[in-house]
């Protein structure tokens, strides 16, 4: 019984176009490959037109070098074969050797100078494609992060996406030369006559079937262990990382997840396994027949002979030839094959701009209010991606400046899932969210985002000292100042003056314990000075002296002008104060209104009330 996830589980939606693709003919594998090579020799012009050309001149150029020492070769042998006197004919041939020579020399320094060109132009497309995802996936709507779909496609494309961009700037470059070769070498036997440049064909179709059917059998076993893969990952990090070290072995938990991870192996080590024998079965097939083919093709090169429709001169350069043609038809497919091997991978990268560009806000020259007097939500209702139900049913509220505004309810009421829908960080499903006459699904987002402030129960805890931590509230800020009131009034003071990097990763670094890491949170949206700040639990994980000063600096940020205020806490002593309370259940509003109000009505709101009131009464 699987212990991390499930062990027959849906793929992904991405996987589709590639599920396709894998079931898809050789014919129509060949006739998507144009468009994959499309993409990548796009990305190599934009990193850098100049070395792509390069590049590519010097592949074709080498081909074509090559192809003329294979000439020069011909009539190296043409000499030294032709009738007379064999002392005569090695002195003949001294000219022609001269080229072989030339032709070879001229090759290797060709090569010398594509590799050069390739390892200046890969590191720049790698560097481009690399900076593409980065700046499309920061601009990502928030809701994408909660599909899963979507997070595993962005997990893949960066650990295989990118890679096969630079294997594959590889395959086409040596496409571009060994096919320069083959037609050369086709052009070279069929001038020696006619019969032998289909007959080269003959040893290496079968050949070319087979490698064409190992990828299929390759790409299929990916996807269906694609899935699996994953687990194998999430539970490698179970057992490895920081984050459930501690509890893992408080929970004796070890043992089980280690073999969970074993378990998820022995069923992709069995894979791999039916794949490579699979794969070493239908290229033994190949060869066989590719050992036929060349059987045939000197078979019929001895009757040419026999027949006297060749001389023996033109013969050896023949066999020459047509050894040079297959190698060079056999290199062409190699990295055919070894291209559309990549082409899934690649199309991870294609794949998530698209999904990402489909999942992006478009932009907007309308902004949001810098200061808005009313937040409005009418009839508004958010469903999250693959979930059945919507987190908020028809939610209708009005919030005023300058008003503090309590979400309270059990947990998985929608209290956060409702904060987002008012800063705009999540749009709704149905209904509209209006500050002021702006209805924020068509403003401009980075407008919306600069007049919010967010005080997360588990903030992001930055790898940087306490001092930058506290600015990534607002980083175009430049306030020494500042920085200093907000750690004081978040009482996060002691941690600025130590001003250590807050992470293990780094030499001298420290971690902080969860209600350090809630003060810098306090600090940083304090610092942010933003018209509506939002606190999701901000004192969560703070003893009851941090608390009590964390919501009086709360309580002096709401009384600042123009200032919005949301706080959602289960400690609803905190938010006697607040202009308006209201509750939620199931993603509903149930109740509404001030504190006397509520306590009045007796319904939900007076019960939680009451509950965590008599725990401090005497009993």
């Amino acid at each position: 019984m699987a212990l991390v996830g499930v062990d027959e589980v849906d793929l992904p939606q991405w996987t589709a176009v590639d599920q396709r693709v894998a079931d898809a003919g050789l014919w129509r594998t060949v006739q998507a490959l144009p468009a994959n090579a499309r993409v990548v020799i796009g990305l190599a012009m934009r990193a850098s037109r100049k070395l792509s050309l390069v590049t590519g001149l010097l592949k074709i150029v080498t081909g074509c070098v090559t192809a003329f020492g294979l000439l020069a070769t011909a009539d190296v042998l043409n000499v030294l074969l032709a009738p007379g006197s064999l002392s005569v004919n090695v002195v003949d041939s001294l000219p022609a050797v001269g080229v072989v020579v030339a032709a070879y020399a001229a090759r290797a320094l060709l090569e010398a100078a594509s590799a050069a060109a390739e390892a200046v132009l890969k590191p720049r497309v790698e560097q481009s494609v690399h900076e593409n995802i980065h700046a499309a996936v920061a601009r990502v709507d928030l809701i994408a992060f909660e599909d899963s779909d979507y997070a595993d496609l962005l997990r893949q494309c960066m650990k295989d996406g990118v890679r096969s961009i630079e294997y594959s700037i590889d395959a086409i470059a040596d496409i571009c030369g060994s096919a320069v070769q083959l037609v050369a070498a086709i052009v070279t036997v069929g001038l020696l006559h006619p019969l032998l440049a289909p007959v080269v064909l003959l040893a290496v179709v079968p050949t070319v079937w087979a490698s064409a059917r190992a990828a299929k059998l390759s790409y299929k076993s990916y996807l269906r262990m694609v899935t699996r893969n994953r687990r194998q990952s999430i539970a490698s990090g179970l057992v490895t990382e920081r984050a459930t070290a501690a509890e893992m072995r408080a929970c004796t938990a070890g043992p089980a997840l280690v073999e969970e991870y074993q378990r998820i192996g022995r069923q992709l080590t069995a894979e791999t396994q039916r794949l490579e024998l699979a794969r070493t079965r239908v290229r033994l097939a190949g060869r066989a027949a590719a050992g036929v083919g060349t059987g045939a093709s000197f078979l019929i090169l001895g009757l040419l002979l026999h027949a006297n429709s060749l001389p023996l001169a033109l013969a050896g350069a023949a066999v020459v030839a047509m050894r040079m043609a297959s190698t060079s038809l056999n290199a062409t497919m190699f990295n055919v094959n070894f291209f559309y091997e990549h082409t899934l991978y690649l199309e991870l990268y294609t794949t998530l701009l698209e999904q990402t560009a489909a999942r992006t806000r478009p932009t907007s020259t309308i902004t949001a209010p810098a200061a808005p007097a009313r937040i409005e939500l009418a009839n508004v209702s958010f469903t999250y991606p693959g979930q059945p139900e919507p987190a908020l049913h028809e939610i209708s509220l009005t919030i005023h400046s300058g008003q503090i505004v309590a979400l309270v309810g059990e947990n998985g009421s929608g209290k956060t899932t409702l904060a987002k829908m008012i800063t705009g960080l999540y749009l709704p499903s149905e209904g509209t969210v209006r500050w002021d006459d702006t209805d924020l699904t068509e403003a401009d987002e980075y407008s919306v985002y600069d007049r919010i402030a967010m005080v997360m129960q588990e903030p992001a805890r930055w790898p940087m000292t306490v001092h930058d931590n506290i600015r990534m509230g607002r980083l175009s800020r430049d306030d020494e100042e500042a920085v200093k009131a907000a750690a004081t009034q978040a009482g996060a003071a002691d941690l600025l003056a130590e001003n250590k990097v807050l992470s293990k990763q780094f030499t001298g670094g420290r971690d902080l314990s969860g209600g350090q890491w809630q003060r810098i949170s306090v600090a940083r949206g304090i610092y942010r000075q933003a018209p509506i700040l939002v606190a999701d639990e901000p004192t969560a994980a703070l003893d009851a002296h941090a608390e009590d000063a964390v919501f009086r600096s709360l309580r002096a940020l709401a009384t600042e002008p123009d200032r919005t205020t949301v706080l959602i806490t289960h400690r609803l002593a905190n938010i006697r104060h607040a202009d308006q309370i209201v509750v939620l259940d199931k993603g509903r509003i149930v109740e509404q209104g001030t504190h006397l109000d509520l306590m009045a009505a007796n319904g939900p709101y007076a019960a939680l009330y009451s509950v965590q009131a008599s725990a401090y009464q005497p009993a």
